[in-house]
């Protein structure tokens, strides 16, 4: 089983900054895509970022610009520096593959709450 941890959600003040961290039981990212996604209360789950195994980067226009996706494999982690946080940017955050791919998790992480708010 390969289990997926987030860490390093908080309370930010708008115009604030936070770095998410994915990490994995296993060595597993360097071949295998992944996505971060973001659930808001009373709102359906929302895929905001994915990086390739290859390195390659999408974004949803609503954070273009303010997050960057970016994965180390040797330490089996998948990062999401936000920065410019906005208070819509508040939801629990999730990291796991994205459409498309290849899935190799069994299930969701507990995800890391991140609220913007002053």
């Amino acid at each position: 089983q390969v289990q997926l941890v987030e860490s390093g959600g908080g309370l930010v003040q708008p115009g604030g900054s936070l770095r998410l961290s994915c990490a994995a039981s296993r060595t597993i990212f360097s071949i295998t895509a992944m996505g971060w996604y973001r659930q808001a209360p009373d709102k359906q789950r929302e895929l905001v970022a994915t990086i390739t195994s290859g390195g390659s980067t999408n974004y949803a226009d609503s954070v273009k610009g303010r997050f960057t996706i970016s994965r180390d494999g040797a330490k089996n982690t998948v990062y999401l520096q936000m920065n410019s946080l906005k208070p819509e940017d508040t939801a629990v955050y999730y990291c796991n593959a994205p459409p498309g791919f290849r899935n190799p998790f069994t299930s969701w992480g507990q995800g890391t709450q991140v609220t913007v708010s002053s």
